[in-house]
């Protein structure tokens, strides 16, 4: 018998009202993380979703794992680089796929509003500031 991915071995409807958003350490206090699939604290595919208020950043930051994102809604504003710096920013619209390699320095800003973006990835997942002065953990 086949074994399954871990949360996915049984057929279910996850539909927005059942999204549970929650603060994460990581992020700034108004930011907030929603578990979909999967538990990204351990070895294995997760889902989960993140939720930036208009005129958020999250500073330069880099995660271990490759993590592939789509966007929810909004306008989601992603740079490269180890310093915040809103000409690298690239405007990502509703629908799109952004595909971030492990290790990629980067930097996001709510700079037009509200963003949802999913993140589907293979856990545990990971956030390093590269300006430890910059982790809400630190605070």
């Amino acid at each position: 018998m086949r074994t399954h991915q871990p949360d996915q071995g049984v057929f279910r409807s996850i539909s927005s009202e059942d999204i549970v958003w929650q603060q994460f350490p990581a992020f700034p206090p108004a930011a907030r993380l929603a578990v979909v699939v999967g538990d990204p604290t351990q070895p294995g595919p997760y889902m989960v979703r993140v939720r930036l208020p208009g005129g958020q950043k999250l500073m330069p930051h880099r995660h271990e794992e490759d993590r592939i994102y789509t966007v929810i809604s909004g306008v989601f504003y992603i740079g490269l680089g180890e310093t915040f710096d809103e000409e690298k920013l690239q405007a990502h619209a509703p629908g799109s796929v952004v595909v971030l390699p492990g290790g990629t320095p980067h930097f996001h800003w709510a700079k037009s509003g509200e963003y949802v973006t999913q993140v589907t990835a293979l856990g545990p997942i990971t956030l390093e500031y590269l300006d430890p002065a910059n982790d809400p953990r630190n605070m």
